[in-house]
């Protein structure tokens, strides 16, 4: 984590001390160009592109841009160590692409490789989930049961979105990841495991540790090598070999094949920004497919609408928070009693402006959490059925 230094400066001040700190700064920058740090540095990121593409070379890992190749170098160099890997990034960016890597490179490759995701349990059946369970441990536990650090014994566990668990259920985990053994639910004897350990998450947990979200002696234990994922606006060399892959693997299994992408679709796909990453362009490419017939020239000509949402919605929430400042300081200065003639047009109801609020932070949470209904609900501290309740009442797909 880093630390502030010093005080902060506001007005002319604060303008006077950055320029003077980015002089330095750049000055340090020109240094550091051309100095055996430098050179150093390029080589490294160098020569983890080029262990990349031979690791997605074997594994038929489609990546082109020089940032998913870093990050395949990575995960093959984690692979040789047992130590714990944590993958940070995005929803859909290819966390369990990287976490599949890690396993297959590995001296663990012939094991079982076992991913669940800890966002699709609520607490009480993710820990019998991961650690398993005795007969009678409660109502419906009629037989004993492994849970999944035994049955991954000798492979890879994959823990999907980890930051959506609870801190009860981290202290668990923090303690299998120290002591090397789970203690299934209503046992009182400890079974030894021998798994390796890789962790996924969307969420910033170095901020979540700083709210009191997360543990940060847990965080230290899975991140003892951490790879982040770059999203796939950021590896825009990926998007049309990505692209050409779904479309053949999909094209197959909708009995379409000899589809094409065009000239105009081509543009239409570097110039998405593809806020739901590799998981939006596939569904993309599914769904174009889907109405398609053997042969056709794509065209993805829902992909402008959708960019033009997306940048509609971006400038929204720029204008949002001065709009509602404007509106405050217009409701403090009028007098009392007037405040409801101030609006030309007829104002919303509380209870509809209430109702947009909400329907508004369901959806955001949703895309959050790639629109897994339990994390969101978790999220919003409602249950389950709370949430789709909400959703159904308010309309929100």
């Amino acid at each position: 984590m880093t630390a502030a230094i010093g005080g902060a400066r506001t007005g002319a001040g604060a303008g006077a001390g950055a320029r003077d700190a980015a002089a330095p700064r750049g000055r340090a920058d020109d240094a550091l160009r051309g100095s055996p740090d430098a050179e150093r540095i390029a080589r490294a990121k160098r020569a983890r592109a080029v262990a990349g593409r031979g690791a997605a070379e074997r594994l038929g890992v489609v990546a082109r841009s020089g940032a998913m190749l870093r990050a395949l170098g990575l995960a093959e160099r984690a692979a040789r160590s047992s130590a714990t890997v944590l993958l940070a990034g995005e929803t859909g960016a290819g966390k369990e692409v990287l976490a599949r890597a890690v396993h297959a490179l590995g001296p663990r490759a012939r094991g079982p490789f076992v991913a669940v995701s800890c966002a699709a349990f609520p607490d009480t059946l993710l820990e019998s989930e991961l650690f398993g369970h005795v007969r009678g441990a409660f109502t419906g536990a009629d037989r004993d049961r492994r849970g999944l650090f035994e049955e991954a014994s000798g492979g890879t566990l994959f823990l999907d979105e980890v930051g959506e668990t609870s801190p009860l259920l981290q202290a668990k985990l923090l303690r299998v990841l120290q002591e090397r053994e789970v203690r299934p639910v209503g046992s009182a004897q400890s079974r030894r495991i021998d798994v390796r350990v890789v962790a996924a998450t969307h969420r910033d947990l170095q901020r979540e540790i700083a709210r009191g979200g997360f543990r940060v002696d847990l965080y230290y234990r899975l991140a003892v090598l951490r790879i982040d994922v770059p999203p796939l606006r950021e590896r825009s060399r990926d998007v049309v070999p990505l692209a050409l892959h779904f479309l053949a693997l999909h094209g197959a299994r909708e009995g379409v094949e000899g589809c094409t992408l065009g000239e105009a679709a081509t543009a239409r796909l570097l110039a998405h920004p593809w806020p739901g990453n590799v998981r939006e362009l596939e569904n993309a490419i599914w769904r174009a497919l889907a109405l398609a017939e053997p042969g056709d020239e794509l065209a993805l000509e829902e992909l402008d609408a959708a960019s033009a949402s997306s940048a509609a919605r971006d400038a929204a929430d720029a204008r949002e928070p001065t709009a509602a400042r404007d509106d405050d300081a217009r409701d403090d200065d009028a007098p009392r009693g007037a405040r409801d003639t101030l609006s030309p047009t007829a104002p919303a109801t509380l209870a509809e402006q209430l109702a947009r609020c909400e329907a508004r932070c369901i959806r955001d949470a949703l895309a959050r959490h790639g629109g897994v209904r339990a994390a969101a609900a978790r999220e919003l501290g409602v249950t389950r059925e709370g949430l789709h309740k909400k959703m159904k009442r308010l309309g929100v797909g």
